[in-house]
């Protein structure tokens, strides 16, 4: 659990893996929130940061530039410290236990099962509100690009949200994975439920 909603959090340094994909949308939304993001690109950067989005992009070419510069095993090093992660789309793949459709997971950190590009190509990409009351009591504009599906979730997996019945919103104690872009549609919300969950002391 993460503390409720509309409370206040102290301001983290909140690193953004910047090896490819989404970065200054998720940078942007992290200042909106009161965050102070860090461009993480290696294990010496992690080091300097309280919490880690994994930003959408391509799942397999991410994690060939984690493993290569050791940041794969510096991520789980610091997650079993008690440090919060959130995955948006491909940073959800990477987390996943298992994935389907291409290399297999990297980190696998979260109790889930994810189905690679289960939306289709870059044209059935959409935009819909979804609707969450844990994060916001409206609804929020969301995109979902070339998004994976959840085919299974363990059972110390929390689905926060689903959309047309799928799960595309768990967390799992302070690891937190969207199938979808909120950064893409400006929506800060999310980000700063993650800042909540990050900053609470026990998830």
């Amino acid at each position: 659990m993460c503390p409720a909603l509309g409370e206040e959090v102290k301001s983290l340094r909140v690193g953004v893996l910047a090896l490819q994909g989404d970065v200054s949308e998720h940078a942007a939304v992290l200042r909106e929130v009161g965050a102070d993001p860090v461009a993480v690109r290696t294990p010496k950067d992690l080091e300097h940061v309280q919490a880690l989005v994994i930003p959408g992009g391509e799942s397999t070419t991410l994690g060939a530039l984690m493993a290569r510069c050791g940041l794969d095993q510096a991520v789980r090093r610091r997650v079993q410290e008690g440090m919060a992660v959130f995955g948006t789309c491909a940073g959800l793949i990477l987390m996943a236990k298992r994935a389907s459709g291409g290399e297999p997971p990297l980190l696998r950190l979260l109790d889930v099962a994810v189905e690679r590009n289960a939306y289709g190509r870059q044209r059935e990409s959409f935009e819909d509100d979804l609707h969450c009351p844990a994060v916001d009591p409206a609804p929020f504009r969301v995109a979902f690009i070339r998004a994976p599906v959840i085919t299974w979730v363990g059972e110390g997996v929390q689905v926060v949200a689903r959309h047309e019945g799928l799960p595309v919103l768990v967390q799992q104690g302070r690891l937190l994975g969207a199938t979808f872009h909120p950064e893409i549609t400006g929506y800060a919300g999310l980000h700063r439920y993650f800042l909540r969950l990050a900053s609470a002391d026990s998830p």
